[in-house]
């Protein structure tokens, strides 16, 4: 599976665990790895209170399924590790009844949906950063000001994310 995707991935039961830099820091020093070990490109994303967004390609050679499911696992093996330390309370909510498992980070099956044109593309960026926004989030009036998002690169040219790759310059 070759291209570039969006991808979504929730946190189970609905859970905002993202409103700690901390566990925010968790998913960008992953995506940062992922870009630096030339795994993925990475166009877009956004960190919302309870939700992941990507706009990502696998780098070649790099199984999309394979890649996807290693950043899923380390992130919430990562994520488990600091609510242990820092916030056991919301941990317990996380807790299932499973026998692989004690605790549930993401949803199962995140969505990803291949982009094949430019239109769709557009939409799904503008999409993703404007999410902060939206009605019941309200988390910024500018969706360049909103930290955890590629909006600022792509709005304003801001460099907070250096491991950005403007989907323009594909």
């Amino acid at each position: 599976m070759t291209g570039i995707f969006f991808y979504t991935a929730s946190i189970i039961k609905k859970q905002k665990i993202f409103f700690s830099k901390d566990r925010c820091e968790i998913i960008t020093n992953s995506l940062k790895y992922l870009v630096d070990e030339n795994r993925i490109f990475l166009y877009a994303f956004v960190i919302m209170p309870d939700h992941i967004h990507l706009i990502w390609e696998m780098n070649d050679g790099i199984q999309y399924s394979g890649n996807q499911r290693n950043f899923m696992k380390f992130t919430a093996q990562q994520l488990k590790f600091h609510m242990l330390e820092n916030d056991q309370d919301l941990l317990t909510i996380l807790k299932v009844d499973k026998k692989d498992r004690e605790y549930q980070i993401w949803e199962r099956n995140p969505l990803s949906i291949e982009l094949y044109t430019s239109k769709v593309i557009d939409q799904k960026l503008d999409y993703i950063h404007n999410n902060p926004l939206q009605k019941g989030w309200n988390l910024t009036d500018d969706p360049a000001n909103f930290y955890y998002s590629s909006a600022g690169f792509y709005l304003e040219g801001k460099t907070n994310w250096s491991f950005i790759t403007n989907i323009y310059d594909v």
